[in-house]
């Protein structure tokens, strides 16, 4: 009923920048909290960066400051910039959700595909 399809992964050199997206699509109501986790080969996934309906965000400590998440509300849509990208910020970037649908009064977590990630030089 809902699908997450993020976009804008890719190979970066050290120092430099990608911006992700993730639109939600189907049979929404409404979005609450939005976010990017990250998976490196062989380590948890972990969060990066969420932010809430009203706008709150918060980011994990090793992306404080170089990353900015944000979210067009109208357009189901989360994003992730990604500015002075380091080698160890290498992953599978998944979003995430918290959706209703309009068919229930209950909200539950949709993950996208995932995109990967590279910086190296």
């Amino acid at each position: 009923q809902v699908q997450l399809v993020g976009s804008g992964g890719g190979l970066v050199q050290p120092g430099g920048s990608l911006r992700l997206s993730c639109a939600a699509s189907g049979s929404i109501f409404s979005i609450n909290a939005m976010g990017w986790y990250r998976q490196a080969p062989g380590k948890e996934r972990e969060l990066v960066a969420a932010i809430n309906s009203g706008g709150t965000t918060k980011y994990a400590d090793s992306v404080k400051g170089r990353f900015t998440i944000s979210r067009d509300n109208a357009k189901n849509t989360v994003y992730l910039q990604m500015n002075s990208l380091k080698p160890e910020d290498s992953a599978v970037y998944y979003c995430n959700a918290d959706v209703r649908v309009s068919t229930s009064p209950v909200f539950n977590d949709y993950w996208g595909q995932g995109t990967q990630v590279t910086v190296s030089s």
